[in-house]
Order: structure tokens, then C-alpha cells, then sequence
């Protein structure tokens, strides 16, 4: 049984800038820049036949175009017990209709609703006890200033991830292209 998400895909001069931050935080399990991406609906363990199902609806998706994305700042999910260390994607309007469309597709499939707050992110590093919240804040305190990071997302991908501690590696199994043109009879 495949474990999805679906996603948007960080490109990869965008994942080595993100990349020059990896190191000096103990406990991290840092992601591979390769596997760095924005997480739009996790699905979780399903069986063949319904990933062909979430697949084929995927496919029917409004059509969009490109999406324009910008990174702030690092921060950590799990407050006094971090167990994520991430780069920040600036709430946007067009990201956050997506996302909301992906919900609708997956729960008219008979996935659970996702009780999750929507926080655009990119994960860079998993954190185990050692990282601790004083190893973290004083992490993302010896930082530089992080630069503000922008990328044209233009594809929109349904992973799936083996089943190990920390995710990846990540796998694409179908990509839906965001088009600068997504009216199939072109312009007026």
C-alpha cells in the first residue's frame, strides 16, 4: 500500500539555496534537497486501487496557472518538543484555493478530512529529542538573515513515500501541469 500527498514541487536551484542551511542543529535528520517540496493534502497509506482513483480525480483538478511562491524564514513545528525544522512559504490566496481543492477531491473519494490547520512549508530537517527547544532556538538564532526566496511552481505532483523514519525518498507518481494557457480553446 503506496503512502501519498500531494504536493507542489520546490525546483531545484530554489533546493540549494534552502540546502546552504543544513547543519549544526544535533538531533536533525535533514532532508534531501532533491525531496524538498510544499505538502498540499497528506493521504496516507492507500490500497492500488484507490491511488488510481485519487490519480484519475487529480487529473480533473480546475485548471490553473503557474503559481508564484516565496520563501521568509525558517521556523519549527511542535513548540516546547520541535520535531520540524521548515522554511516558511507566504500565505497566498491562489495556494491556499489549491490546497482547498485538493481537500474536496480527497474527501468526495471517502479520505478523512484533514483536521490540520493549511501551513505552507518546506521541511528541511525532521528533529528527534536531542534538538530539544533551546538547541532550536538557538539554531535559527545563529542564522543569517534569510533571504527571500521566490519560485514559479508549475506543476502540481502526487507522491508517494516509502515507509521509513523521515519520509523520503519521495517519489513522483503522476504530475498535473499548472499552464500558463489552462483554457484548452487558447485565448479570445
Amino acid at each position: 500500500m503506496p503512502r501519498l500527498f500531494t504536493g507542489i514541487e520546490v525546483p531545484p536551484e530554489t533546493g540549494l539555496m534552502l540546502g546552504a542551511f543544513r547543519g549544526g542543529l544535533p538531533g536533525a535528520r535533514w532532508v534531501e534537497p532533491s525531496d524538498y517540496h510544499v505538502t498540499l493534502r497528506f493521504i496516507g497509506d492507500v490500497d492500488g486501487g484507490m491511488a488510481e482513483d485519487i490519480a484519475a480525480a487529480l487529473a480533473e483538478a480546475k485548471p490553473r496557472p503557474p503559481l508564484t511562491l516565496a520563501l521568509d524564514g525558517l521556523a519549527s513545528f511542535g513548540g516546547e518538543r520541535p520535531h520540524a525544522l521548515f522554511a516558511r512559504v507566504v500565505p497566498d490566496p491562489d495556494l491556499a484555493e489549491l490546497q482547498a481543492e485538493h481537500e474536496r477531491i480527497l474527501r468526495q473519494l471517502g479520505a478523512e478530512p484533514d483536521t490540520r490547520r493549511f501551513t505552507p512549508h518546506v521541511t528541511l530537517a525532521r528533529l528527534k529529542r536531542g534538538a530539544g527547544p533551546d538547541g532550536v532556538a538557538q539554531y535559527l538564532a545563529m542564522q543569517p538573515v534569510f533571504p527571500r526566496l521566490t519560485f514559479t511552481a508549475r506543476r502540481v505532483a502526487l507522491y508517494s513515500a516509502r515507509d521509513s523514519v523521515g519520509g523520503g525518498p519521495y517519489v513522483v507518481e503522476a504530475a498535473y501541469p499548472l499552464d500558463d494557457d489552462p483554457d484548452p480553446l487558447g485565448p479570445a
